[in-house]
């Protein structure tokens, strides 16, 4: 089997997404098939709720009705990557699903742009920046500008100086 993996987004009855990423991750389990279905999550996000002029932060799904299944995949002759079926029958005929969401209801992998706008997998750069080392600017407002680290933050951010206009006399 190859060890290359896609997500694919799977269909279930509202309100019922908790109980579904349950039961197909105990499905994978008993039926020792992590090397097939390898991860499953339910997109959430936190928000603040004033209700009563209280604030409480409150974990909200962004795509309710929805789970995401990472799967592994094979590729046929056209390139096409395809979970096992395996795979697709335990999703499918777990309680609560309704389908996969795709064309005809077939499990159609989302792209990797599509991952990583749904924010599913995070990619990181691992840079080493010191103090004193210059770096080229890619904000939209001053790219294309150069800047010297003046300061490096343990969050991963570093503040900078930055030449903004070079006037010579």
């Amino acid at each position: 089997m190859s060890a290359d993996a896609k997500w694919y987004v799977v269909h279930t009855y509202s309100g019922y997404e908790n109980k579904v990423a349950t039961n197909i991750e105990k499905m994978v389990e008993n039926r020792k098939m992590q090397d097939q279905i390898l991860e499953v999550q339910i997109p959430t996000e936190i928000v603040t709720e004033i209700k009563d002029d209280k604030k409480r932060e409150v974990e909200r799904k962004l795509f309710p009705g929805y789970v995401l299944v990472k799967a592994a995949v094979t590729y046929d002759e056209n390139n096409v990557p395809s979970m096992s079926d395996d795979a697709w029958f335990v999703i499918r005929n777990t309680r609560g699903v309704t389908g996969f969401v795709g064309p005809e209801s077939k499990a159609t992998p989302l792209s990797d742009d599509e991952v990583l706008k749904l924010g599913v997998e995070k990619k990181s750069i691992e840079v080493e920046y010191k103090v004193g080392d210059t770096v080229r600017i890619t904000d939209e407002r001053l790219e294309g500008f150069s800047g010297t680290v003046t300061k490096i933050y343990s969050i991963g951010t570093a503040k900078q100086n930055a030449t903004y206009f070079d006037v010579r006399v």
